[in-house]
């Protein structure tokens, strides 16, 4: 490829054969996209409905007073108010489930709240937390249950081309590129870049993905009509601030949502707070800190819940040793030097799975930009090893470092101290992750970020972690991590 920046003559417009068969397929892309939101609030107000009528229907038999029809009504539309301020009818770029459950119970349990101290201002006799309770049980059912078919629906037709948003990526560099790549890897969020505008986008990339260059910002109307763009993100561009401006302008004016990916924004946390100079906007993030209360609190919880999960996990603790020790001999454990919090070396702990290496085994030399991981060289793995990974009962006893204080349940995993002074030299913020404690599981491996992986990518969603840490994301995190285990068991379980 030339290094040389493509110029106006070699952008090439899109194929008519594109152009001809996008209409009819447009057309219904963007009656879903505009019906979305009404379907999420008609299944909601139903499900709420629902399930206060059924709360209410054999609610004497369980000596509860019924809800009133008057209260019922009040409830469903104050519930379903709450729904749309905590935005749960926005179509977002990342659909979580969990997230949504997260809000739906924070919102059911204030609206229930609002309607007991409702009826018990307005004098209403029959008022008791019981019904209430009832009532906020039975719609929290129903809304996680019709959200759970709903969000596996608009999954499915995502990935089947039916919910996709033709997306238009602003400025082909660093940043574009890795958006692009996100986006392609990713199907089931339903956006599909089509195309870049850059008038110098950066050909000096190692991986550049495969979306063409279509143009520069002035061609953005014959890009937006020729693809039916339905989506915006600007990354970063060589082009002034005043171009910009103009693009999003005329984004606003065709109705085509827009987002951008601001300078910094490895630092940008969840929690950001947005504050004015004049017309001028700051971001001013919140980070969560390393050394803060929240660490230290995380840190007893995660100690006092490995010793609890140590003793309700010692029978399979006790059967894992002892088949190791008749299949391998000894040692049950398998020790290996890694790096913890603050650089601090640590032996972490796991249970055997692989016989000892041949003298003679080759050297495994691990490809560049990737982390280590899985089968190193020659396979070595036992019978008993292969199930103990299958089913990650071979990391069980890193429980015990978590008791020691070593590790945490949740947080970045540790590497080898001579992978870690390679990646330190090589891989950006890959220091940063040894601000916290190393964990059994991460917010990178929940993303498939596990084995040999990009180390990079890896380095980006550990840092994350650490600056977005919340009590709620480490049991989102373990959550994940146990859905992913059974997902894995399943495969073996059909075939056995």
């Amino acid at each position: 490829m030339s290094s040389a920046p493509l110029t106006e003559v070699e952008l090439a417009p899109a194929p008519a054969a594109i152009a001809a068969g996008v209409p009819t397929l447009a057309r219904t892309r963007a009656r879903l996209q505009r019906a979305w939101p009404w379907v999420l609030f008609t299944l909601d107000a139903t499900a709420l409905f629902a399930a206060s009528v059924l709360a209410a229907f054999d609610a004497p038999d369980a000596g509860v007073v019924p809800f009133p029809l008057g209260w019922t009504l009040a409830f469903v539309g104050l519930s379903l108010q709450l729904i749309y301020v905590g935005g749960l009818y926005r179509l977002r770029i990342e659909r979580s489930f969990l997230d949504d459950v997260a809000r739906i119970v924070g919102v059911l349990t204030v609206g229930a709240a609002l309607l007991f101290a409702a009826r018990a201002i307005a004098g209403d006799a029959a008022a008791d937390g019981g019904s209430v309770v009832r009532v906020w049980a039975f719609s929290l059912v129903y809304l996680l249950a019709g959200r759970v078919a709903l969000h596996s629906a608009a999954t499915t037709a995502a990935r089947a081309g039916l919910l996709v948003r033709p997306t238009l990526i602003v400025g082909r560099g660093d940043v574009g590129a890795r958006v692009a790549k996100r986006l392609l890897a990713r199907p089931e969020l339903g956006f599909k870049p089509v195309a870049f505008l850059d008038k110098e986008p950066r050909a000096d990339l190692d991986d550049i993905p495969d979306v063409p260059v279509l143009g520069a910002s002035w061609d953005f109307d014959r890009v937006v009509d020729e693809h039916d763009v339905q989506q915006v993100i600007v990354a970063f561009s060589t082009a002034p601030d005043g171009v910009l401006m103009r693009l999003l302008r005329r984004a606003e004016e065709r109705e085509i949502p827009v987002a951008f990916v601001p300078r910094f924004f490895e630092r940008v946390p969840d929690h950001v707070s947005v504050e004015h100079l004049g017309g001028i906007a700051l971001l001013v993030p919140r980070p969560a800190r390393a050394d803060g209360w929240q660490f230290a609190l995380k840190y007893a919880l995660d100690r006092a819940a490995a010793a609890a999960m140590l003793v309700l996990a010692a029978p399979v603790f006790v059967a894992t040793a002892l088949a190791v020790r008749l299949t391998m001999g000894g040692p049950i454990f398998f020790r290996q030097t890694r790096v913890g919090r603050d650089g601090k070396p640590f032996d972490m702990l796991k249970f055997r799975s692989m016989r000892e290496p041949r003298a003679d085994a080759p050297t495994f030399v691990l490809p560049e930009g990737l982390g280590p991981g899985g089968v190193e060289g020659v396979d070595r793995t036992t019978p008993l090893g292969r199930l103990l990974r299958a089913t990650s009962i071979d990391e069980l006893p890193q429980l015990l470092n978590v008791v020691k204080g070593e590790m945490s349940l949740v947080g970045p995993r540790p590497e080898r101290p001579e992978f870690v002074e390679r990646f330190e030299e090589s891989v950006y913020r890959y220091g940063e992750r040894h601000r916290v404690k190393a964990g059994i599981t991460g917010w990178a491996q929940v993303h498939g970020l596990r084995g040999r992986t990009s180390i990079a990518d890896r380095a980006e969603w550990d840092n994350y972690y650490i600056e977005n840490f919340s009590l709620w994301l480490d049991l989102k995190i373990l959550l994940l991590t146990a859905g992913a285990v059974l997902r894995m068991l399943m495969p073996a379980r059909a075939g056995a």
